[in-house]
C-alpha cells in the first residue's frame, strides 16, 4: 500500500521542465506505457491512432481557459479569478491578502472590486460593480513553474485548439497536442470540466488520504454520453476527463451537470477508461497519484524515470504519455 505522499517523488531536473512549447502542436514525443507487462515504447504523439482500435472513443474536455490573472490599477495588487459566485461576484486568490480584507477595495480591469468575503482557506469573495474586463486586462494563468509572465503565444499555445466553453484557470494540458487534422481521423466526443487550482494544490497531509480536493464544476451533454455508451473502450485526453468519468455513478452515463471532487489514488481502480492519454506531471502531485491509479505506482515511478533519462520535456507545453 503507497498512503504516504513521499510514495510520490522523484528526482527531475530542472532543464527538463518545458516552460515554452513546441513549434508544432503535434511535434512532442509520447511515451507508451503497457499496463499489462510495464513494456515501454518511445514514439510521437502523431502515432496515437496506431494504438487505435475500432469502437473506440476519445473523450476530450472542451473547457476553455480565461484570462483569469488581473493586476489592480495601481499594480500593487494581484487577483486571479477562481470561479463565478453570480451576481458579479467571483470567487478569488489575492496577492498580497492583508490589502485585501472585507470591506476593501480597488480598481482593476476597467471596473472596481470590493471584498465581500473571505472564506476560511483564504481565497476571497470579490464583487464588481461590472463584469470585468478579461479580454483587455487579464493575462493567461500560465503555472508558475514557467517561471515568466503570459505573452502572446501563451494566448494560444496555451489554450486547445477545441476549446469552447469558458471557465478554466489551467488548461487541459494532455488536448494541447490536438491539431484539428489529427482530432478529425479519431472517433471523439467532449465532456466540460472548468479546471480549478483544486487540481494543481500541493498536498500538504503525509498521508494523502488525508488529503482533501476542491470541487470543480462539469457537464456531459446528451450527444456524449450517448457516444460514451456506445463506445467498446474509452480513450480519456487528460486526467479531468477521467475525473469526471470515474465519478459517475455505476450504469449509463446520463447527461447532466454536478460538480466533483474526487481524489482517485491507489488503492483505487478507475471503472470506465480504458486508455489514457497524459502529460508528466509534478512530483507528490495528485494528478501522478490519479495515473498512479490507473497504471500502479511503481510501473509509473520506472516509467518517469524512463523519461527522465530519455529526456523527456515534463509538465504543462511537455511531452506526453499514453498509458494502454
Amino acid at each position: 500500500m503507497s498512503g504516504l505522499i513521499s510514495d510520490y517523488n522523484f528526482e527531475l531536473p530542472d532543464e527538463l521542465i518545458a516552460n515554452r512549447p513546441l513549434s508544432a502542436r503535434d511535434a512532442s514525443r509520447m511515451l507508451v506505457l503497457h499496463r499489462a507487462t510495464g513494456a515501454i515504447e518511445h514514439r510521437h504523439f502523431r502515432d496515437l491512432t496506431e494504438y487505435l482500435q475500432p469502437g473506440d472513443l476519445a473523450v476530450l474536455n472542451n473547457s476553455k481557459v480565461i484570462k483569469a490573472r488581473l493586476f489592480s490599477a495601481d499594480e500593487r495588487i494581484e487577483m486571479l479569478l477562481l470561479e463565478p459566485l453570480g451576481g458579479k461576484r467571483w470567487k478569488c486568490l489575492v496577492k498580497p491578502g492583508r490589502k485585501m480584507r472585507v470591506g476593501d477595495s480597488c480598481s482593476v480591469a476597467g471596473t472596481q472590486a470590493i471584498v465581500r468575503e473571505i472564506f476560511p482557506d483564504g481565497e476571497r469573495a470579490l464583487e464588481f460593480d461590472d463584469e470585468p474586463d478579461l479580454d483587455r486586462f487579464g493575462s493567461m494563468p500560465i503555472p508558475p513553474y514557467f517561471k515568466r509572465d503570459a505573452d502572446a503565444e501563451d494566448t494560444d499555445r496555451y489554450q486547445t485548439v477545441f476549446a469552447e466553453t469558458p471557465g478554466s484557470v489551467a488548461a487541459p494540458t494532455a488536448g494541447l497536442h490536438f491539431t484539428p487534422e489529427i482530432l478529425a481521423r479519431i472517433p471523439h466526443a467532449f465532456l466540460t470540466l472548468h479546471v480549478g487550482i483544486g487540481t494543481f494544490m500541493p498536498v500538504k497531509a503525509e498521508r494523502i488520504a488525508d488529503h482533501h480536493m476542491h470541487e470543480e464544476r462539469y457537464g456531459i451533454s446528451a450527444a456524449t454520453a450517448h457516444a460514451i455508451n456506445s463506445a467498446k473502450r474509452i480513450l480519456a485526453v487528460g486526467t479531468t476527463t477521467v475525473r469526471v468519468l470515474e465519478s459517475q455513478p455505476p450504469g449509463l452515463i446520463t447527461p447532466h451537470t454536478g460538480s466533483t471532487g474526487i481524489f482517485l489514488h491507489p488503492p483505487m481502480t478507475l471503472q470506465r477508461v480504458n486508455l489514457l492519454l497524459t502529460n508528466f506531471h509534478l512530483p507528490k502531485s495528485t494528478l501522478l497519484m490519479l495515473i498512479s491509479a490507473f497504471a500502479g505506482r511503481e510501473r509509473i515511478l520506472n516509467a518517469y524515470a524512463e523519461a527522465v533519462r530519455e529526456r523527456y520535456r515534463f509538465f504543462s507545453y511537455g511531452d506526453c504519455m499514453l498509458i494502454l
